[in-house]
């Protein structure tokens, strides 16, 4: 199947971190972004550095965890576009760390709300949009997390959340098959944004100790989904992590 010339991606939480590495490194690919977030001048900036070099990008705020929010969000997608080729289900917030028996109900509800349940209502949407427009179909790209498999201590509301989006990606992959769209997940370790700062002094181990980790630079997650979103859509890599060398990840525990 031939794409469009003109390629329209949605990056949700693309203010800061991961999600403004990712749509910096889509518009240098040649993507017309759709910048999804809570605040508009994070937004703002990143549309910026991607005009400096050419780029096309729309600001638009929004609450994934909302369904009405969301609704407008992909009615303004289609309203100025037309179409979606690419959606990057990347917005997540973490929970605090606690032990398990002293994580409150409303900071679970808001992890899951908000890791979990945003991206089910938004490839609920892109499904809509993929399936209808021509030429049809899509890709969808999920930001797990390596702590689906390998939880971190006193991160349960999280490490819920993430396995359950790998269930997503499969029960999308599955369904979105037989109309053209391929739905895919990459796991991030590390990644050095603001909520890896912590590691930098010490986070706590599966064996009681703190230990200071390293981190890679986020840049390497957007180039990976620019990779990820470039294949035709005969191609899908299903799930791909890419994290820092020398974490202690692999044997953790």
């Amino acid at each position: 199947m031939q794409s469009p010339e003109r390629r329209i991606a949605l990056v949700t939480g693309a203010g800061t971190g991961i999600g403004r590495e990712v749509a910096l490194a889509l518009m240098r690919d040649g993507f017309t972004v759709v910048l999804a977030g809570r605040r508009r001048e994070p937004l703002v900036l990143v549309a910026k550095e991607g005009n400096a070099f050419g780029a096309e990008a729309l600001p638009v705020t929004a609450d994934i965890s909302d369904p009405v929010s969301v609704k407008s969000l992909f009615s303004r997608v289609t309203k100025t576009f037309g179409r979606l080729d690419l959606l990057v289900n990347n917005a997540g917030i973490s929970s605090p760390a606690v032990p398990l028996e002293d994580l409150t109900f409303d900071d679970w509800n808001k992890a899951i709300s908000i890791n979990l349940t945003g991206a089910f209502l938004c490839t609920q949407e892109a499904f809509r949009i993929m399936k209808a427009q021509s030429p049809r179909g899509g890709r969808i790209i999920n930001n797990g997390s390596i702590a689906a498999t390998a939880p971190r201590p006193h991160a349960a509301a999280y490490a819920a959340a993430k396995s359950a989006i790998t269930g997503l990606t499969k029960a999308a992959s599955l369904e979105g098959r037989a109309f053209d769209i391929a739905c895919g997940q990459i796991d991030v370790g590390n990644a050095a944004t603001g909520r890896t700062e912590r590691m930098k002094t010490g986070v706590l181990q599966a064996d009681g100790s703190i230990a200071v980790e390293p981190t890679m630079d986020a840049v390497h997650v957007g180039r990976t989904v620019a990779y990820m979103a470039g294949l035709p859509l005969d191609a899908n890599i299903p799930y791909l992590t890419v994290m820092a060398t020398r974490m202690p990840f692999i044997g953790r525990g």
